[in-house]
């Protein structure tokens, strides 16, 4: 994969605010209710009230990820003091499969962006072996580099992201 994988990550400043650069080397696909998310693409947040399918399109079976979520646009993107807010963690996700046959460490926190355009991450790093992740004491002020370092998982393998904002009454319908 080239380096053109990661100009979006930039330009939404996914790059920059939440993790260093790097060169994606996996493919992840993710999906809310069949719709795929590419990055920087707008979710109404009732669209994205169910946990997503993630997979992993490489590696094999003895090849294990971890996936965060977060959103570093809390509470609002001007003044984002409780950067990043922790939406989901699932590690030991076997290569070729999918989020499901991982295991939840923090559970899927549904997005709801109450001021302005918010950013979610969804991040997968590539785990030396199988191991054991503690659930971070807070959402609040989460670090996607923190918890890679603190865990062995180095850089990311691959990235994407979507925007969000409060939805209307009138947009529901």
């Amino acid at each position: 994969m080239t380096t053109r994988a990661v100009e979006p990550l930039i330009v939404g400043r996914v790059i920059g605010d939440v993790l260093d650069s790097f060169i994606p080397s996996m493919k992840m696909s993710v999906t809310f209710r069949n719709k795929q998310v590419f990055n920087g693409h707008e979710f109404y947040p009732s669209t994205v009230a169910t946990k997503p399918r993630v997979e992993i399109q490489g590696g094999d079976m003895r090849t294990f990820f971890t996936l965060v979520m977060t959103d570093p646009d809390v509470p609002g993107p001007s003044d984002p003091y409780l950067r990043e807010h922790l939406h989901w963690i699932v590690t030991d996700i076997p290569g070729t499969t999918d989020a499901t046959f991982g295991r939840e460490v923090v559970s899927y926190e549904i997005p709801r962006p109450n001021i302005g355009i918010h950013r979610f991450v969804f991040v997968l790093f590539k785990q030396k072996c199988r191991q054991m992740i503690e659930s971070p004491s807070s959402r609040d002020n989460f670090s996607t580099r923190d918890f890679a370092a603190e865990n062995d998982l180095g850089l990311p393998v691959a990235a994407v992201y979507f925007n969000a904002q409060r939805e209307t009454a009138a947009r529901r319908r």
